[in-house]
């Protein structure tokens, strides 16, 4: 693999486990310097852990994207470990379960949003002036097949999904002129350590969604994200990229 991100410096959310953790793991792999953010601090530390083994190098912050402050001191703690940040991946989110919207906490509401929405903005609120400094670069945020598509039972990820695709259009509009190309990728169902908890019923009828007849690989979602993130996608901006094995074809 060639050293497309040789000399970046990365911050990745959510980076300890799943498809954050495939996406450090590449562009590690690409050469970049990666920061690992997570609230698992534990697993942040051994997310770092292997990517040093393969020859990365990497470091844990500790974050919590629903608040402000933290994430302003974990772009702070990445531009002073160093010295920049050319390339941010959003993908902190959580889900919970399933219920009609007449039956939603209030609450329930408020965290998926905090989270899931406000915590991409957040992010982008405090990454987009370092990436300006250091002369531009990429970002990708991590939105759903839910980006685009309804889904009974998950209003408050559905809604703030589609919001992660409206915020990456505006903040691509507002900082293409000054070298930040934004855009947002929608993972189908993946199989990561949290599917991988759902019982064989659930895990049949996720699979039977996606016309390819398989949930997809964290890894498949890296690939694209790294491509967006590369100067290969130097003019992709402002898009929102499927990666769902036809799900959303149908």
């Amino acid at each position: 693999m060639d050293e497309e991100f040789a000399g970046k410096v990365a911050l990745v959310t959510g980076g300890a486990s799943g498809i954050g953790l495939a996406v450090a793991k590449r562009l590690g792999a690409g050469g970049a310097t990666v920061v690992v953010a997570d609230r698992d601090q534990e697993g942040a530390l051994k997310a770092v852990n292997e990517l040093e083994i393969d020859g990365a190098k990497a470091a844990a912050v500790a974050l919590d994207v629903a608040d402000a402050a933290s994430v302003k001191d974990a772009v702070h703690f990445t531009v002073e470990t160093y010295g920049a940040l050319h390339l941010a991946v959003n993908n902190a989110g959580i889900s919970v379960p399933p219920a009609p919207i007449g039956e939603t906490d209030p609450e329930t509401w408020r965290r998926v949003i905090d989270i899931n929405l406000s915590g991409v903005f957040y992010s982008l609120r405090y990454e987009l002036p370092e990436i300006v400094q250091a002369g531009g670069g990429a970002v990708v945020n991590m939105a759903s097949i839910l980006g685009t598509n309804g889904f009974a039972g998950a209003a408050a990820y559905v809604a703030a999904k589609h919001g992660v695709v409206g915020l990456t259009k505006t903040a691509a509009l507002e900082y293409a002129a000054q070298g930040v190309r934004i855009n947002a990728v929608g993972p189908g169902f993946i199989d990561t350590p949290l599917l991988k908890e759902a019982d064989q019923e659930k895990r049949e009828l996720l699979i039977s969604l996606h016309p390819e007849g398989r949930l997809g690989r964290a890894e498949e979602v890296a690939e694209v994200t790294a491509f967006l993130l590369s100067d290969k996608a130097s003019f992709v901006q402002g898009s929102y990229h499927l990666v769902d094995g036809a799900y959303s074809a149908r």
